[in-house]
């Protein structure tokens, strides 16, 4: 009896538009309210006041100044209230990277008489900006353009609820804010300037550039890759003795290392990632460095998958070429880890139902001794048919930690603390080791370049 597959994951097609929907935002406005400028008037208005009390003024001249600070009040009102709400368009790019400062284009455009207003974009909650609110003097038929810098600190799906703009009455007494505009949709995609510079070099050229150590081993992959002449350190084994006696000199076979192998990224999307070195999550760092080893696979010919698990799900299935990076991207954007526990030993079942051909399986995760038992079991699964290697993300505070002088009993409490835990991580990963699963021990900064050493070992060595 064949085993059904699990439900399908959700995942985006290579096709998918990546262009987001805009809709036409309804004029919205709020309460008229008083300005600082009526202390103009309520100021010489309570002085006339206090000198009628006082005998020094006739009570019905303060009862004239009465109604004419009140019709000036409502002329000015009713003047704010009758004035068209001005026009505001907004100019930006559709799709974002996280952690990257981009300009906003704001224009606003008076219909109708000039007016004074403070013009504010409702954009995403939580992100950085600089260079708003701004006060502008709009004149009839004349629009206002002006940039600001916006920053996204979350990947995922928002949206833009138009422009707010607080217009002050013509004499100043009075001021009403309105929302105007569009309401936009946007995207913000991992930090893909990396893989766009990496475009530019040759994969060998594009590893180092991430720190990775390359270890090169002329001529001794298992694809034929090209002839050449002989060089000293070639091996007798490389040379083509037909096509030496045509040329008259010796020609080697040089090798590369074999293509068409597959590599899927299996990502926790659990608790153990909601942990933060910086300005990002764990899990922000660890879908940048995947994307990076991705993109690097594929431009040596080898499928990329994903399986992303513990919280959200995703699964990609393996594919070659340089444009399945595209899918990797719209798959895993809006991926966030969630504060539930990681089920491995569930993750490696969905694996291996899903990825029959023999893979090397990069886990990236921040392991725990609490986690070895469904861990080792789930390794147990995988190593029957794939080859795995095991990424355990080490918080930055955690060396700070022990790099810092030891004062007080709380500092030595915390040190031993410090060292004790780092010292469960070790045997956690030595018992991985045992079991001949490859095990790094990296911290954010270190992830990247370690996952693309580890996978041109791999190749290197032809362990698949």
């Amino acid at each position: 009896m064949k085993s059904a597959l699990p439900p399908p994951l959700p995942v985006a097609s290579s096709d998918a538009d990546l262009s987001v929907p805009r809709d036409r935002a309804l004029p919205r406005r709020g309460w008229a309210r008083p300005a600082p400028r009526w202390a103009w008037l309520v100021l010489p208005w309570s002085a006339l006041g206090l000198a009628a009390s006082a005998g020094w003024l006739h009570a019905q001249a303060w009862q004239a100044a009465t109604i004419v600070v009140l019709l000036i009040a409502i002329i000015d009102l009713a003047r704010l209230l009758r004035a068209p709400t001005p026009q505001a368009a907004r100019k930006m790019h559709d799709t974002w990277a996280i952690g990257v400062e981009r300009p906003v284009t704001l224009t606003v455009e008076a219909s109708q008489r000039r007016q004074r207003v403070d013009a504010f974009d409702l954009h995403p909650g939580g992100w950085a900006m600089r260079d708003l609110p701004r006060r502008l003097d709009l004149r009839r038929g004349e629009a206002a353009i002006f940039d600001y810098q916006l920053r996204a600190n979350m990947r995922g799906d928002f949206q833009f609820d138009g422009v707010q703009l607080r217009m002050h009455s013509p004499w100043g007494l009075w001021w009403q804010s309105r929302v105007t505009g569009e309401i936009q949709r946007v995207r913000v995609f991992p930090n893909f300037a990396p893989l766009a510079k990496f475009a530019m070099f040759s994969a060998e050229q594009a590893s180092r550039l991430v720190g990775a150590h390359v270890k090169r081993r002329r001529g001794e992959g298992t694809d034929f890759h090209q002839m050449r002449e002989y060089r000293v350190g070639d091996s007798l084994r490389q040379i083509d003795w037909k096509a030496t006696a045509r040329a008259r000199r010796l020609i080697s076979r040089e090798y590369q290392d074999e293509r068409n192998q597959q590599l899927v990224l299996m990502l926790d999307t659990g608790r153990r990632l909601m942990a933060r070195d910086g300005a990002l999550s764990h899990f922000d760092h660890v879908l940048d460095a995947a994307l990076v080893v991705a993109y690097l696979a594929l431009r040596q010919g080898d499928g990329v998958g994903l399986l992303a698990n513990g919280g959200q799900s995703r699964w990609v299935p393996p594919q070659r070429g340089v444009g399945a990076i595209d899918n990797l991207l719209r798959a895993s954007y809006a991926l966030q880890p969630q504060p539930i526990a990681t089920d491995f030993l569930a993750a490696a079942t969905e694996l291996s139902l899903r990825q029959r051909r023999r893979s090397l399986v990069m886990l990236v995760t921040n392991l725990r001794d609490e986690d070895m038992d469904d861990l080792l079991a789930a390794v147990r699964m995988l190593r029957g048919r794939h080859l795995v290697c095991v990424a355990s993300l080490r918080e930055g505070s955690l060396d700070q930690a022990l790099d810092e002088d030891v004062g007080d009993l709380s500092g030595a409490i915390r040190a031993g603390a410090t060292a004790q835990y780092l010292e469960h991580r070790v045997r956690a990963h030595e018992a991985l080791r045992n079991h001949g699963v490859m095990v790094l021990d990296v911290s954010c900064s270190q992830l990247a370049a370690s996952l693309v050493e580890k996978y041109l070992a791999v190749k290197r060595d032809g362990l698949l």
